[in-house]
């Protein structure tokens, strides 16, 4: 039986490492919406690095962004819902983790916005209205993300268990770059996998008719919640060892090769 909802992340999945949609990808997919299958896309990218990625994939419908904190309307460019740390609670975050990181830097994401402090290494392009201040003037308002960048290279995946311990019940921490050089985190309670049922509770599709595509820890949450998950082969160690299944890597179009499959019936 066909799923239907297919939730794919982004980077390190759907897209080639060049960050394109490949023909064979674009194709799938199309197939995949004839059939009636709705197409999720599930990203730790902010809104405004949808839009172009979205008409390129050719996937309209609602987006899982920000890890899950926020759930935009792609065809309408328009905000479904969002889930923010509360201001207080990203600032006793940012106390408890100070300690541990103390050369590292502080950044946010707002549903519309994006503010680092003046240390924070930036490694995609900022919007021209992005903030630069310290960490506590940047939480006047609620962020969706509340990103730490480490003063080292891979030491997001270093950190990541002992900021758990720091924060817990405060935020969801995770990290979703392959060189890991970012903590990323979100609300309580907010991830891929509550987005993605959140999405699937406006269709009224069950889990079990779903299946979702991913390579990156901020992915397990995701994988785990769908019916059937399946690995990039080109993902984390943590990712392949918890999928039910391994799609090809990424650059060989892994995503469209298992949709294929199982359009053909296989």
């Amino acid at each position: 039986m066909l799923p239907r909802l297919i939730a794919s992340d982004l980077d390190g999945t759907l897209l080639r490492d060049d960050g394109t949609v490949s023909p064979r990808t674009r194709a799938a997919l199309a197939r995949a919406r004839t059939r009636g299958i709705e197409i999720a896309l599930c990203t730790a990218r902010p809104v405004r690095w949808m839009r172009g990625l979205a008409r390129e994939a050719g996937v309209a419908g609602i987006a899982v962004c920000a890890n899950g904190a926020v759930l935009w309307d792609l065809a309408a460019d328009a905000l479904v819902d969002s889930f923010p740390i509360a201001c207080e609670t990203a600032r006793q975050v940012v106390a408890r983790l100070r300690p541990l990181q103390p050369g590292g830097a502080w950044a946010v994401e707002t549903v519309d916005h994006f503010g680092h402090e003046p240390g924070y290494r930036v490694r995609w392009p900022v919007p021209d209205d992005a903030t630069v201040d310290a960490i506590e003037t940047l939480l006047l308002r609620p962020p969706v993300k509340l990103l730490l960048r480490p003063d080292e290279d891979g030491g997001a995946a270093r950190w990541a268990d002992a900021a758990r311990v720091l924060t817990a019940g405060l935020v969801e921490i995770t990290y979703s770059d392959a060189s890991a050089s970012l903590l990323e985190m979100s609300a309580a309670g907010v991830s891929k996998g509550s987005g993605l049922a959140a999405l699937c509770a406006m269709h009224g599709i069950d889990r079990a008719q779903t299946i979702a595509f991913g390579d990156m820890p901020n992915d397990l949450s995701m994988l785990a919640w769908a019916g059937r998950s399946y690995a990039m082969a080109n993902g984390h160690p943590g990712v392949i060892a918890a999928a039910d299944e391994v799609a090809p890597p990424n650059d060989e179009d892994g995503v469209a090769v298992v949709l294929e499959r199982l359009l053909d019936g296989g």
